[in-house]
């Protein structure tokens, strides 16, 4: 990723920002990686703050789904809360953004309360599709993954386990993430299950 005149290495896996969402980053003196993910870092603890404060309900809207990214990015880039307006090496075509939420959101809210999955496995399945749907220009996997325990706290569920490693860094537990990812893809969950601590 390109800032200004600095080029910042991203981790394999993510979301390339396009120049003007990189020009969107709101404090000027990051120049590296490692300084920007100590930046969002500590706006992702804030935010995590919030939802503690918070009282639990209404995860499953496109309100809230916008409203946790905007406080888990909103020192970091202008564009934080806002639906991405350019396509991506992943995600749906970005007009169809608020409809497929919405969407996402309904099916989530009936699997729920009629049971149609066990509730963690329905969140599970809410999860990759928030990730599959990649709503914003970049943080989608962190934010798809807050959400999830979000709205596991608002059930009195633990949250997810999450491998049990940093997913945001190249490694082991990452990649078994990305794959388990990927196999749901293709309509296969129990490797995601097993991976979140759901089975």
């Amino acid at each position: 990723m390109v800032v200004g005149r600095t080029v910042i290495e991203q981790p394999e896996g993510t979301t390339p920002l396009d120049p003007t969402e990189a020009e969107g980053l709101v404090p000027s003196h990051i120049t590296t990686r490692a300084e920007l993910n100590v930046w969002e870092n500590q706006n992702i603890l804030a935010a995590m703050k919030w939802l503690e404060s918070r009282r639990p309900g209404n995860e499953l809207t496109d309100r809230f789904i916008r409203d946790l990214h905007r406080r888990m990015f909103d020192e970091t880039w202008e564009w934080a809360g806002t639906y991405r307006r350019s396509d991506k090496n992943i995600g749906v075509h970005w007009p169809e953004i608020p409809v497929v939420v919405r969407d996402l959101c309904g099916d989530g809210r009936y699997w729920l309360d009629n049971t149609v999955y066990p509730p963690r496995q329905a969140v599970a399945r809410v999860h990759h599709r928030l990730v599959a749907i990649h709503c914003f220009p970049d943080g989608n996997g962190r934010h798809a993954r807050l959400h999830a325990d979000a709205l596991l706290r608002s059930m009195g569920e633990e949250p997810f386990t999450w491998g049990r490693g940093d997913l945001h860094v190249d490694g082991a537990p990452r990649d078994a993430y990305l794959a388990a990812l990927r196999a749901a893809d293709g309509g296969r969950f129990d490797e995601l299950f097993s991976f979140l601590g759901c089975t």
